[in-house]
């Protein structure tokens, strides 16, 4: 009966008590880049179709701004799942996704937003933006490159880790 009871409390603290910060700041990186990633490779894949419909923006021609969309979905989205100059590499998605946001919206003039079907479109730059404002309050944590290279550029320093902050 002890036994039970030790298992119990146990699992308890291990399912409730534990946390694995960082390694759900690398799912959520790896999650958002590769959710990212499929875009700009459908957009590269499907260029000659995609590039004539896809709306101008920031004062840029169709062609353009589809180009610049493509770079950032690919670039950044591997910076991002490497954990390389995490909060950097968020700031031009997160830009990007406020524009197609504002171009969705845009679509659906005639019916209110409040309106949109969890079906619809609507709702998918607004997942991306949650995710990129998340990533960047809490950063990349201590699996990510950007977490070694500040290790690195302490111990160069002749500085003690205490000096570097939770990543």
């Amino acid at each position: 009966m002890g036994s039970i009871v030790k298992f119990i409390k146990q699992f308890y603290f291990r399912t409730t008590g534990y946390s694995y910060t960082n390694l759900g700041r690398l799912f959520l990186r790896l999650f958002v880049g590769v959710m990212l990633l499929q875009f700009g490779v459908r957009q590269i894949l499907n260029f000659d179709l995609m590039a004539p419909g896809f709306p101008s923006a920031l004062g840029m021609d169709s062609n353009t701004s589809f180009v610049v969309m493509t770079v950032i979905e690919t670039v950044c989205s591997l910076f991002i799942m490497a954990g390389f100059l995490t909060r950097v590499m968020i700031v031009p998605p997160f830009i990007a996704m406020c524009i197609a946001e504002y171009y969705v919206l845009h679509d659906f003039v005639s019916q209110a937003p409040y309106m949109l079907s969890w079906t619809q479109q609507g709702y998918l730059p607004v997942m991306f933006l949650g995710i990129y404002f998340f990533l960047l309050l809490v950063g990349p944590g201590k699996i990510s490159v950007d977490y070694f290279l500040s290790l690195h550029i302490i111990h160069t320093d002749n500085k003690s880790e205490s000096e570097l902050e939770e990543v």
